[in-house]
């Protein structure tokens, strides 16, 4: 790419980013990743446009991006972390509730992992994406709003080109739960839908988690990600509970940085202690989890 077709504006000021806790600074790279998402292949499924759906390119946050001591951040328009990569292992999760959101792995027969599917709802930095689609070897399917966010997950996050098991879809996560497409075909689903202040999820009704629910097979599961200044844990999880009916709950204590992650799986699933344990080993030796860890923390809501 012509280096005239790139103009990168420093932001010289020291801003603290929340989840590091350390000074970074951030480059902005906004008119670069509007003109490059105008360009980059992502497939659109042919859903009835909503509000949300139709807002201007210009109306959605600016992507940022930040880089300490190996990691590389993703923002939107604010100091808040949307995202990260460890620059020399750019298919491990960095994050400690990212991480988290990979629980539904404890409550699936290891044994039965392959061939299964997972969606993304909120792409972020791709680290959830890329882990099921590249380390987990599984079909996955990503949505997200923004094209900027898909054009800095290609470029600066090591986000594949979509193939036979990936697919990067722009597109509204409302209109995809409550379309037929998807529906029954999940086995995991993640939800994290945050603006750029991080203020609470965009999408918490009880409608939408039922959208949700529809996209689930028989025995699948949600992970979704609980955190905001405006976050209200009890509502959530009580409209999680009135949308699954009957279901098992799990939820995650919160992390040092404010976020709980729920699981929610189809129907009523007894797990002792020995099976948990056994798949969190398993876990752990394979996929580099830490999921013994996670067992300290997560608590049956039922």
């Amino acid at each position: 790419m012509p280096r005239q077709s790139v103009r990168l504006v420093r932001d010289c000021c020291d801003t603290v980013a929340w989840v590091s806790k350390f000074k970074v600074k951030l480059i902005f790279f906004e008119d670069f990743f509007v003109s490059l998402s105008k360009s980059i292949p992502v497939r659109q499924p042919a859903l009835r446009a909503s509000r949300s759906s139709k807002q201007e390119p210009s109306a959605l946050p600016e992507v940022n991006t930040s880089e300490y001591q190996g990691v590389r951040y993703l923002h939107l328009g604010s100091e808040w972390v949307q995202g990260s990569m460890i620059i020399k292992e750019p298919y491990q999760i960095h994050l400690e509730y990212v991480q988290r959101m990979m629980g539904w792995l404890l409550l699936l027969p290891s044994q039965t992992l392959l061939g299964r599917s997972t969606m993304q709802l909120g792409l972020g930095s791709g680290a959830i994406t890329k882990f099921c689609a590249k380390v987990l070897k599984l079909k996955t399917t990503a949505i997200e709003l923004n094209p900027q966010v898909v054009a800095a997950c290609r470029l600066w996050f090591k986000l594949p080109a979509d193939s036979d098991h990936l697919q990067v879809v722009l597109g509204d996560a409302q209109e995809v739960v409550a379309h037929d497409h998807w529906r029954g075909q999940v086995d995991a689903l993640q939800v994290d839908l945050y603006d750029a202040e991080a203020a609470a999820p965009v999408l918490d009704s009880v409608e939408f988690y039922q959208g949700c629910q529809s996209l689930l097979t028989p025995d699948g599961v949600m992970s979704v990600n609980l955190f905001g200044k405006n976050s209200q844990f009890d509502k959530s999880v009580e409209a999680i509970r009135l949308a699954f009916g009957e279901g098992s709950f799990w939820a995650f204590r919160p992390t040092k940085e404010g976020n709980t992650v729920v699981l929610a799986q189809r129907g009523l699933h007894a797990l002792s202690r020995e099976q948990l344990s056994e798949r969190a080993q398993f876990i752990q030796e394979k996929y580099h989890l830490p999921a013994e860890k996670w067992l300290k923390v997560l608590k049956p809501l039922n």
